[in-house]
Parts: C-alpha cells; structure tokens; sequence
C-alpha cells in the first residue's frame, strides 16, 4: 500500500549502520532484540539499509512483520515496494528482497540504497531451495 503524501528526507550516510553477514546489507537496531532469526520471541524494531542489486537470503517469517519503506526500493514475490510503501508481511510468508537499482553504479540520488523501517516479530528461519535473485550483489 502506498501512503500518498509521506515523503522523507534522510541523510542515510549519517546513520550508525552496522554491518550484518550479508553483504550490501547494514542494519540499525532501534528496540526490542536483534531479529537474528528464528526464536527471537520480543519484538524488534529496525532500520535496513540494501545498496543496490543487494538483499536478503529467501527467509519465513516466524511472525507478522511491517515495513515501511523510506527511500529506494526494493522488490520481492510481492512486486516493486518504494518510498511511501508499507508491506505487512504475515506469519508463514516466505520472501527474498532483493533492493532495485543499477550495483554497478556508484550508490547516490539517482540510484539510492533501499532504506527501510521494520518490525519484526518472532524472528525468521531461512529457506533452502527458494529462489534467490541477489546474484548482482557485489
């Protein structure tokens, strides 16, 4: 769903991202516990940062996750999610988001990193032989 109107400006280079083990992929932790995967029982809040062509292994979600995007976009089995677009992901949905935009140019206004807003409840467990398109990731 798309929120008409809601349009943020963020200096993402400013944010204190932390590297996770995915490459092209960083994170900030702003409540609850590191969704670290499954059996993460507390809820979590978080901020996702994706460089283009860059995302997440396919992965199910253990419980009901929200996300709201901020800038960029990114896609998945559901389609193009971009800046203003809220995705409620249900408990047992299986996703692999992968960030738009071109990795073989430098990260910037025309091609921006996906940055997004998520809460995440009960954590994840990835999922072998699901198709993974993260194959531009540097």
């Amino acid at each position: 769903m798309r929120i008409p109107g809601l349009e943020i400006q963020l200096d993402a280079s400013a944010v204190p991202w932390r590297e996770t083990s995915v490459p092209g992929v960083q994170w900030l932790l702003l409540g609850g516990a590191p969704p670290e995967g499954r059996g993460t029982a507390r809820e979590s809040a978080v901020l996702i940062r994706m460089e283009p062509g860059c995302g997440y292994p396919a992965h199910r979600h253990i419980d009901v996750e929200e996300v709201l995007v901020l800038q960029g976009g990114y896609v998945d089995e559901r389609g193009i999610h971009g800046p203003g677009n809220y995705v409620r992901y249900e408990a047992g949905s299986t996703h692999a988001p992968v960030a738009v935009g071109d990795p073989e140019r430098p990260v910037g206004p025309s091609n921006p990193a996906c940055v997004l807003y998520a809460i995440a409840r009960g954590g994840i467990e990835h999922v072998d032989g699901h198709h993974d398109r993260r194959g531009d990731c540097p």
